[in-house]
């Protein structure tokens, strides 16, 4: 719905473009992003199923990592379906209230999965540093609490967004050179002030984001002091290992998004086709590898994970 540059118009749908220059290659593009997504389903599942109905695996480094799979299963399931839908059908029209439904869900899911990685950064604080307190510290009402209070901030910091955006005036294009809703992306369509959209970008970005990385270097500043006061090596290096995991995913979630960030600042250099595709894979890839990090370098969860595929092989050889 191309408008006249002079002129506002009703804005009822928006048209995803993907990556503009690649159109010819959308529907092999599409094909790795498939099947990153079904990686991502399956594994996030599994790992939710085996943490719920494991009651051994029903402590607070468990139940954080349940929290980061339902987040990584709605990240990926709020975008990809759309995207696959445009890279094969073309079909790139999105309404106006589904564009802001998905960016509220795309933005709260990667502020929830920040907030969660501070909550296990503080998991392995108090088990490192306080081992003897980490019981009666973390409880499941506490837990349940850090949970709800992870919900609160993120539909706080994203929910005036929407507001935001609605209030805009579009008069040039309803283009989204995109394969998803983003708060940036569809405000710099309009031809309305968006001073106030970018200060709540700012905003948000430093009350999640900055804070959290903030909180999460602090935290493990204070756990390496602790462990390289052990006496023993081994001790030191049983003490590292816990961390290693979840110090691989941080580093898997937060490296791409300062990446991508300072890539859009250099927008005038790098092409928009490389910046599209960087944001995707940060869609992608976090989703996909968690649960194989944590299954692979987590004897419990590995054990289970093994358990269970030789019950289901069982079940399947004695029924053939």
């Amino acid at each position: 719905m191309p408008a006249n540059n002079h002129s506002d118009f009703y804005l009822a749908t928006f048209i995803l473009t993907g990556f503009p220059g690649t159109e010819e290659s959308n529907f092999w593009l599409a094909t790795p992003f498939c099947l990153m997504y079904v990686a991502a389903l399956l594994g996030n599942s599994l790992l939710l199923f085996i943490i719920l109905t494991e009651r051994s695996l029903h402590e607070p480094m468990y139940l954080f990592l349940s929290m980061l799979a339902a987040a990584d299963l709605l990240l990926s399931t709020t975008t990809v379906p759309k995207m696959l839908d445009l890279f094969w059908f073309g079909a790139g029209e999105i309404s106006f209230a589904a564009c802001l439904t998905q960016m509220f869900f795309v933005h709260v899911s990667f502020i929830a999965e920040s907030a969660i990685l501070l909550a296990m950064a503080f998991d392995r604080y108090v088990a490192i540093c306080n081992p003897l307190r980490y019981t009666t510290l973390l409880t499941k009402p506490v837990i349940g609490k850090i949970g709800l209070a992870v919900l609160t901030r993120s539909f706080c910091l994203i929910f005036p967004a929407i507001f935001l955006v609605k209030r805009l005036k579009f008069c040039r294009t309803n283009l989204l050179p995109h394969t998803y809703c983003q708060h940036k992306a569809i405000s710099r369509l309009a031809c309305s002030d968006i001073t106030l959209n970018e200060l709540h970008g700012i905003v948000t970005a430093l009350l999640a984001f900055g804070l959290d990385v903030a909180l999460i270097a602090v935290s493990y500043m204070l756990i390496l002091r602790a462990v390289f006061l052990l006496p023993s090596k081994d001790a030191r290096l049983k003490a590292l290992r816990t961390c290693g995991s979840h110090v691989s995913v941080i580093v898997m979630f937060y490296v791409p998004s300062f990446f991508t960030a300072f890539a859009h600042q250099l927008g005038h250099i790098i092409p928009g086709s490389i910046l599209n595709l960087l944001g995707n894979l940060h869609l992608l890839i976090p989703p996909m590898l968690n649960p194989i990090i944590y299954g692979v370098t987590t004897q419990e969860i590995l054990r289970r994970v093994i358990k269970l595929f030789y019950l289901c092989c069982s079940r399947n050889v004695l029924l053939n």
